[in-house]
């Protein structure tokens, strides 16, 4: 749910953030900030109400800025600030075939890998996504379909192929969670977890890594679409 004012918390006052690894706190804030579409893309980074909101001077804001920018979240201009940057077809034409290579691996790994204890539960963080379908809990929905993808990644026991996924996803992260705006596609990717699911407690790696590549598959195409509308 987006705020009135997404300068204020729900409450209308400034939030506050804890003193340490303030640059890292405010670049998650703004980071979600931009994933749930509070801060647009194409727009202007507010800097002055983020130090209004949050308590604090520009410094931090701007150091978490230049996380974000590294990140590709937003494009820092000189002498003019910075803007939250727009996802073209063509950045996810070339990011979601090697995160969907990247996942597929894992998936066929994970199978292999992981243990009766990580797979029950990602079998109860599925448990809990559906119920946030259910409730129309798009961004629980969200974090609890992060969960999934996350666990599986780890279950595969290869950190090399967990940093390159990392470094890809964060890319297209706020694409991801777009994916799914439509109730038909947001059906359906309930139903592609399921069966993934399923393919992982019956450690069928090969399917589960058919399963994985094509639920990125789909939301690309579900992306096109959005963008071509």
């Amino acid at each position: 749910m987006m705020l009135d004012d997404p300068m204020l918390d729900e409450t209308g006052r400034p939030e506050t953030l804890s003193r340490p690894a303030l640059a890292v706190e405010l670049a998650d804030r703004l980071r979600q900030m931009i994933v749930d579409g509070d801060l647009e893309p194409g727009g202007k980074v507010p800097e002055r109400a983020l130090t209004e909101r949050f308590g604090v001077s520009r410094t931090p804001v701007r150091e978490a800025l230049k996380v974000l920018a590294a990140e590709g979240y937003v494009r820092l201009i000189p002498n003019r600030g910075s803007v939250v940057s727009e996802l073209t077809i063509e950045d996810l034409e070339e990011a979601f075939p090697v995160i969907a290579a990247l996942e597929g691996a894992a998936g066929e790994l994970a199978c292999r890998s992981a243990s009766d204890e990580e797979i029950a539960a990602i079998r109860e963080t599925n448990d809990a996504m559906h119920a946030a379908f259910e409730a129309g809990d798009m961004p629980a929905y969200f974090e609890f379909n992060q969960q999934i993808h996350g666990a599986i990644l780890s279950a595969a026991r290869n950190p090399m192929l967990l940093g390159h996924h990392r470094k890809v996803a964060q890319l297209v992260q706020r694409a991801r969670y777009q994916a799914n705006r439509t109730p038909h596609r947001w059906a359906e990717a309930v139903v592609e977890h399921d069966a993934i699911i399923e393919a992982l407690e019956a450690r069928d790696g090969e399917r589960l890594g058919r399963l994985m590549k094509a639920h990125l598959e789909h939301k690309l195409e579900a992306l096109r679409r959005a963008l071509a509308d």
